[in-house]
């Protein structure tokens, strides 16, 4: 077993507790910051690996990896128009005035994290192009 296993069930919890507030909640802004959180915590375990301060696990590296494409995968519906506002978002105009940009940038990021893990080597590929797709895409997108 890899030091990475203890993550395992925190990552699928967090999958079914952001889907649960999600629909119970109906604040896209609050919804999409819980989504940013579970983002956060499967590119932690990623960049542990690619930096080698944590040992490669293909199974929690596909894990993480499924995790951001699920949430690739929805990041279309998470900002609706109408949800500009709210829950301190950090969400740019620009995601509403530019959309089919912000809608590009989805579609790469859905590609980029449709990765198959098989060894280090390819998750160091694979995050480069979703962690440099996530930095453009919060640079154009993202107020701070």
């Amino acid at each position: 077993m890899s030091k990475f296993t203890h993550l395992l069930p925190a990552l699928i919890a967090a999958s079914f507790v952001f889907g649960a507030s999600a629909q119970a909640a109906g604040d896209a802004a609050a919804d999409r910051q819980a989504l940013m959180k579970q983002n956060g915590a499967a590119t932690r375990v990623l960049a542990g690996m690619v930096k080698g301060q944590d040992p490669f696990d293909a199974v929690a590296a596909q894990l993480a990896f499924r995790t951001l494409n699920s949430a690739a995968l929805g990041f279309g519906y998470m900002f609706p128009e109408g949800s500009q506002t709210g829950a301190e978002t950090e969400a740019a105009a620009t995601i509403w005035s530019d959309r089919a940009g912000f809608d590009a940038a989805i579609a790469k990021y859905v590609a980029d994290t449709s990765a198959t893990i098989t060894d280090l080597d390819s998750l160091k590929a694979a995050f480069g192009a979703a962690a440099s797709n996530c930095g453009s895409c919060h640079k154009a997108y993202r107020t701070k």
